[in-house]
């Protein structure tokens, strides 16, 4: 069950950054959330910030597992084929992906995400 919750979760927020819709995205961030890309680290509101530049046409996972180290610590990876643009450049390709879920006030919320396009 709480696997699904996860997954089901990571998968709106994707959603959300992909329809641009800024406050639903941000409901699935920790207020002290990093996310760590090639091009650098982010805070949730240079997420937001690039999501505006971000042409995030289509993605599916693949692969995708869910552990809990505790009880209120959930991390997931997978790897994610993303047809993409941000600020005019092409980014499409297959991501391995990982974030890091923490639950506070009952509610699931990402703490830390990151991608690496693959090789």
């Amino acid at each position: 069950m709480k696997e699904t919750t996860i997954t089901d979760s990571e998968k709106s927020a994707w959603e959300a950054y992909k329809n641009k819709q800024a406050d639903a995205f941000k409901k699935y961030l920790a207020t002290d959330y990093c996310g760590s890309y090639a091009q650098g680290t982010k805070t949730v509101d240079t997420e937001v910030a690039d999501m505006k530049k971000t042409d995030l046409r289509d993605y599916s996972f693949a692969d995708m597992k869910v552990v809990f180290p505790s009880a209120d610590v959930a991390v997931t990876t997978y790897k994610a084929a993303v047809q993409s643009t941000s600020d005019g450049q092409d980014t499409s390709g297959t991501y391995n992906v990982a974030s890091v879920w923490i639950k506070k006030g009952g509610k699931w919320l990402v703490i830390f995400h990151s991608d690496v396009k693959s090789q």
